[in-house]
């Protein structure tokens, strides 16, 4: 609860809904619930092809989706609205748990990607409910760290139903924790799977000619950064646009909403003209687009000329820049990559992505501003990097069915 006061000071959305964290819920009408937990926003937008099939695959089931921050909460009522139950997940605690479980009787628990909770998976093995780790990545970080608790991290694996791991590298890490061979399978990353629909490009379009503007200036998206890289990036924005003779108009997007007015006041500290998106700023005479809403991420990403991805800069692992990949954007990263170390490995060694280094601030934002300069100068490299992410894209589908022939096999039995 202390924690909760805590994080209410910062984002205040963070104090409603506690009754959920702690198992109190309104009962539902269905006894045929499948249960999937993402845990924030990158979870839920991965698990957004899943759940879409579920749905589709298991009509006659009511599909409840958990997440544990206010930002997952937003994004997967955004995305499904009254398809699917939602709620909090509730905290490991055994009589949270137990209240939950007794509300939502699930069938199958889905968990994405690390999130492995004690009690919870031991309170469905009590109940036989198979519990099923989807799009499983494990670190050598997160691997040593749980190797310090084997007493409880050992017995947790055992009762796992099935772990589907992205690589055989984070296979091989569950099995050295204790994983039974026999309940591992690695079907890739079913972030890979993701659809570019029809209004997503229309929207993406709509954005490139608003952003371009009469000058046909070019777009660099930086999306998703951390406390710590938005200096970095304004450092070398300075750069390019003392570089170049028409400047290229930065879309900046951090990761968490309750630094937009911080970042803001950083960008006009910095000397640049700033417009935000939430309130539809015209960007015409404006040098920065501060991307303070939700769920535009995905089409700003088709609107760009080259995007950076965040979280990269700063040891916090990276995000997803399969996204990027997918609209043939060539995309750079610093050098922070371990919660992406194959997708980026992949794009890295396809020439499709290229990684900022620098042991300081200044060395990173003058790599930062010299890879972008020369993209965004030169079009046949740029042609080429984001030929080579669409072509690395489209090769890695397929982890999706592989995942939801697990999923099938569980519910079968």
């Amino acid at each position: 609860m202390l924690r909760l006061m805590y994080r209410a000071l910062k984002s205040p959305a963070y104090a409603e809904r506690w009754a959920e964290r702690f198992g109190w819920y309104d009962s539902i009408d269905s006894d045929n619930v499948i249960w999937l937990h993402a845990v924030s926003v990158g979870e839920t937008l991965a698990a957004a092809p899943l759940i879409k099939a579920l749905q589709n695959t298991y009509p006659d089931s009511r599909l409840l989706v958990t997440c544990m921050t206010p930002t997952g909460s937003e994004r997967i009522q955004a995305l499904f609205g009254d398809s699917i139950e939602h709620s909090y997940a509730p905290y490991d605690m055994p009589h949270a748990v137990a209240r939950f479980l007794a509300v939502f009787k699930p069938k199958l628990l889905i968990v994405m990607e690390t999130e492995l909770w004690p009690n919870t998976i031991a309170a469905c093995t009590k109940r036989h409910i198979p519990v099923i780790l989807a799009n499983a990545r494990l670190s050598e970080k997160s691997a040593r760290g749980y190797g310090k608790i084997t007493s409880i991290v050992k017995p947790m694996l055992q009762s796992m139903t099935s772990v589907v791991a992205q690589h055989p590298d984070d296979g091989a890490r569950f099995a050295a924790l204790g994983l039974p061979p026999q309940s591992l399978s690695v079907s890739g990353n079913i972030k890979f799977d993701l659809n570019l629909d029809e209004g997503l490009q229309i929207q993406a379009d709509k954005l490139a000619a608003e952003w371009r503007g009469f000058q046909q200036r070019k777009v660099w998206l930086v999306a998703s950064t951390h406390r710590g890289e938005d200096e970095i990036v304004l450092q070398a924005f300075k750069k390019i646009v003392a570089a170049m003779t028409t400047p290229p108009l930065l879309v900046l997007v951090p990761r968490h909403p309750e630094r937009f007015n911080q970042v803001a006041e950083l960008c006009g500290e910095a000397g640049f003209k700033v417009a935000r998106r939430s309130v539809q700023q015209s960007v015409e005479q404006a040098d920065i687009l501060l991307g303070d809403t939700m769920g535009e991420l995905m089409s700003f990403f088709g609107a760009c000329d080259v995007a950076f991805v965040g979280g990269s800069l700063v040891p916090n692992g990276g995000h997803n820049m399969i996204e990027p990949a997918a609209w043939g954007v060539p995309i750079l990263s610093g050098p922070h990559l371990f919660n992406f170390s194959e997708a980026s490995r992949l794009l890295i060694e396809g020439r499709a992505m290229r990684v900022c280094e620098g042991a300081e601030s200044v060395n990173r934002a003058d790599s930062l501003a010299g890879e972008c300069i020369e993209i965004l100068q030169n079009q046949s490299l740029a042609t080429e990097m984001g030929n080579a992410a669409r072509r690395i894209a489209e090769a890695n589908r397929g982890a999706l069915n592989k995942l939801l022939k697990v999923i099938d096999d569980n519910l079968k039995e």
